[in-house]
């Protein structure tokens, strides 16, 4: 039974791994050049799904409970909320930290699923656009590698420790994957030149965003994550990768 527990969970890790690094580049890849960036809708949605299949074979063969749905649906919610409650601070911005708080707590799959629907909800606020894909990607891909690295304590879920990560990836991973997404946006012919004035340009955003990502989770990640722990064992919630 835990052999084939174990070969399931490969699939699933195989296919997400797939998904995430690999289909969802090439999606966005797609809608710039052959879509001329204007099907943005089209690729959030695409997006959506991809993140959805990992996270729906959790479920094997039955179908999920409502409150198994209803956790997920809550911390995409606090996001969002999050988000618009702080839109008067340019990057001071939640969305990061609860990412992370659902990748450590519930596994990789259902970290990138949160990124990419916060980015996705919140942006009927702050406005859609060709730059919703790439901070759904940005989003999700931090709340995945979170779900690695500190799902089931392959790292211990100290604050300092998720404070550091938290830090570290908003500046390096959202930021620098954002900031080529706008040069991309608004550049027909991209410069190595132009490519790094888009990068120093956007150190203080990226800065600001880092640190705000860092408060956040000093003032969340333990009281959050002991309450998510607490409802999981409760209820016998399945758990993602």
């Amino acid at each position: 039974m835990q052999d084939g527990n174990a070969i399931k969970s490969r699939k699933r890790s195989m296919l997400a791994t797939f998904l995430i690094l690999i289909v969802i580049p090439l999606t966005i890849a797609c809608g710039i050049l052959l879509l001329n960036d204007r099907k943005y809708y089209l690729i959030s949605l695409l997006i959506i799904f991809y993140s959805m299949l990992p996270f729906g074979m959790v479920f094997e063969k039955r179908r999920p409970q409502a409150r198994e749905l209803i956790v997920i649906a809550v911390l995409c919610a606090i996001a969002v909320a999050g988000r618009a409650a702080f839109f008067w601070i340019p990057q001071f911005k939640p969305v990061v930290a609860i990412v992370i708080i659902a990748g450590v707590t519930f596994g990789a799959e259902s970290g990138f699923l949160v990124g990419a629907m916060s980015g996705f909800v919140s942006n009927f606020f702050f406005g859609q656009g060709p730059w919703t894909p790439w901070q759904m990607f940005c989003f999700g891909i931090i709340g995945f590698i979170a779900g690695l690295i500190f799902h089931k304590n392959r790292l211990p879920k100290k604050r300092l420790i998720l404070c550091l990560f938290g830090g570290l990836s908003t500046f390096f991973i959202y930021g620098g994957i954002i900031n080529f997404g706008a040069l991309l946006m608004w550049s027909s012919h991209p410069t190595r030149e132009a490519l790094i004035a888009t990068y120093l340009s956007g150190v203080p955003f990226d800065l600001g965003h880092a640190v705000a990502t860092v408060i956040f989770l000093a003032i969340l990640a333990n009281p959050m994550i002991e309450k998510l722990e607490r409802i999981k064992k409760k209820y016998g919630l399945v758990e993602s990768r």
